[in-house]
């Protein structure tokens, strides 16, 4: 089936969930009352922001400004993947031949300077964000656009240099802002001087009072232009979102307790057995819930970046792998509370099992040159250490390989043939970070191999990881159900050599790029498929990552008195943007007691 379109709705595959005229998303509470603050914490490892524009490479934007203050053509939904509503656009229609798709802008569109919504701000948006100050990313992104036409003041037309299913989709979802942000004495600023300038977006928040370093408030427009739209109804209901920064983990766990911000998540396993705990968890004033998602899992890993000459044999990087022991770690260290991620795609249609099928071996056969040979048989498996499996069989492997690739312990040392070391260096912007490590140190140890690990400020790690000068660090990529142009970004050739690309591991590998190629060119799911199982099974076993971990459920505490929320959590939203996009304030403004607050809604997660 080709990719279709309906004039309120595009999908990927198939028709939409929700059809033309649909009041709300059923995830939703429409009658949810507007008012009251919610009260939010960065986890950000940044320690605090210095500018206002998050599409710029220097600096670091605050916390969740983009998806409050910057408007759509599309929207998604969270119980839906790989389908895009009218935002801003009122209807999308996508060529015959897949090489356009036409937005119509929404009469009504207004940017929070009160100018209306035209083909121009979209046209301004998208040259910006491939120009030479926005991220690169961007530019990946949309490598197969080949540029904007402006058909009248509320027409926009995006032209494609090939058919691409998802195109419409990306484009789509792209940030629109007003050709005025910015703008001075009648002239636009160079977009990296675009710094603390207010963003002039559609969203339903702007920025209120701000506290360099301790915090930033969000205030919603009354006058948002979208309030009463089927793809907001319910949604944006607190009058104002702070978002509070603390120096370190620890501070925000104590301020959590002490009841300083209404709602946190958890990523720390030992923090949530062990330290989620206290008065006001006891009055039932704080609850933790773990809620169940179906979101992909996507590839938590440690980076391998092959830039680094001890890092470019396959062999190597293979025994790095063998030398890790998640199974003890996720027994003495995570209380058993995260699975081993294995490949791209886990939790997806996408993920890779078994032998390749006829489809994909004929993807892979032009470049049997170019992907290891391992890749031909069954799909990789993290390697355990449990059941019949122990880390010593996994060492003497990783011995085999190393000596293979021609290195040999010599002084106490593991050493190549000009006698120099196998050192090292794992890069993490929080010293917290050596706990986890030391582990695998340990074992890498016995193979005469030295991993230090470095903790370097947030400044320093970011910069370093834009111009790839590390060895080892650790990167928590998002999966997803319907990949596609992105991946360029994270394996492709051209990106390995742009920096700032998230293409982190350095791979360059033509064989990668034409499977990429193949994967965003796929006109059907039967397409799709094959060409995503036969990426995930070369990436693997090149071992350019070392999967780490992942979890099903999102782990939240949060204020019951002062919060509700709607019974269950849409499959496909992460925990904090389901409390930004769909709570309300339980507490009525200007209430400092709970009297007459209603029960609170139970904490077990759905």
């Amino acid at each position: 089936m080709s990719p279709v379109w309906a004039a309120h709705a595009y999908a990927l595959w198939g028709a939409p969930k929700y059809p033309a005229g649909f009041a709300q998303f059923a995830y939703v509470n429409p009658q949810a009352p507007r008012g009251g603050e919610l009260r939010l914490v960065s986890n950000s490892r940044a320690s605090t922001f210095d500018k206002y524009n998050p599409f710029t490479i220097k600096g670091n934007a605050p916390a969740y400004l983009p998806q409050l203050m910057f408007d759509s053509l599309l929207a998604g939904a969270l119980d839906e993947t790989a389908t895009g509503y009218g935002l801003l656009a009122e209807d999308v229609e996508v060529a015959p031949d897949g090489l356009s798709a036409t937005f119509r802008l929404r009469p009504e569109a207004r940017f929070h300077h009160g100018k209306p919504v035209l083909a121009q701000d979209v046209q301004y948006s998208y040259d910006t964000l491939i120009g030479p100050y926005s991220s690169p990313a961007y530019k990946t992104l949309l490598v197969d656009v080949a540029g904007v036409d402006v058909l009248d003041e509320r027409r926009v037309r995006f032209r494609f240099k090939k058919p691409n299913r998802e195109l419409p989709l990306t484009v789509g979802g792209l940030p629109v802002f007003s050709r005025d942000w910015g703008r001075q004495n009648g002239q636009t600023k160079p977009f990296d001087q675009v710094v603390v300038d207010e963003p002039l977006g559609s969203g339903p928040y702007r920025i209120g009072p701000v506290r360099f370093g301790k915090d930033i408030t969000y205030v919603r427009d009354p006058q948002y232009w979208a309030r009463d739209l089927n793809v907001r109804r319910g949604t944006a209901n607190f009058d104002r979102i702070t978002v509070k920064i603390y120096k370190d983990a620890t501070a925000r766990l104590e301020a959590l307790k002490a009841g300083e911000f209404d709602l946190m998540r958890f990523f720390s396993a030992g923090d949530w057995a062990r330290r989620v705990t206290g008065k006001k968890f006891d009055t039932g004033e704080l609850v933790k819930g773990e809620f169940r998602h179906q979101l992909p899992s996507g590839f938590q890993s440690y980076v391998l970046n092959t830039r680094r000459p001890f890092l470019q044999d396959v062999r190597v990087r293979e025994a790095l792998g063998l030398a890790l022991d998640y199974e003890w770690m996720n027994r003495q260290m995570f209380y058993g509370a995260y699975q081993r991620v294995n490949g791209l795609f886990g939790n997806t249609a996408c993920q890779a099992r078994g032998e390749p099928g006829p489809e994909e071996r004929a993807l892979m056969a032009p470049w049997r040159a170019q992907i290891p040979a391992a890749a031909w048989g069954p799909m990789a498996v993290p390697p355990r250490t449990d059941g019949e499996a122990s880390l010593r069989a996994n060492l003497r492997r990783a011995q085999a390989l190393l000596r293979e690739a021609g290195w040999e312990v010599r002084g106490g040392a593991l050493r190549n043939a000009q006698g120099q070391a196998l050192v090292l260096e794992y890069m993490d912007s929080n010293e917290g970070g050596v706990r986890v490590v030391t582990p695998w140190m340990r074992s890498l140890e016995k193979l005469g191999i030295q991993l230090r690990f470095r903790a370097v400020d947030f400044a320093l790690y970011q910069q370093r990881l834009q111009k790839f000068d590390f060895d080892i660090t650790s990167m928590a990529y998002q999966g997803t159900h319907n990949p596609g142009q992105e991946f360029a970004d994270l394996f492709g050739s051209q990106a390995a050599d742009t920096e700032d690309s998230g293409n982190f591991a350095g791979v360059k590998n033509p064989a990668v790029d034409a499977l990429i190629t193949a994967m965003t060119a796929a006109k059907t799911e039967a397409q799709l498929l094959p060409a995503c199982h036969a990426l995930e099974r070369v990436i693997a076993h090149s071992h350019y990552l070392i999967p780490q971990w992942t979890a099903g459920t999102h782990r939240m505490a949060y204020n019951a008195w002062r919060l509700a929320r709607p019974e269950a959590l849409p499959p496909y939203s992460s925990g904090e943007a389901w409390a930004i996009d769909t709570w309300w304030a339980r507490v009525p403004s200007g209430s400092k007691t709970p009297e007459s607050i209603a029960a609170p809604a139970s904490g077990k997660g759905s």
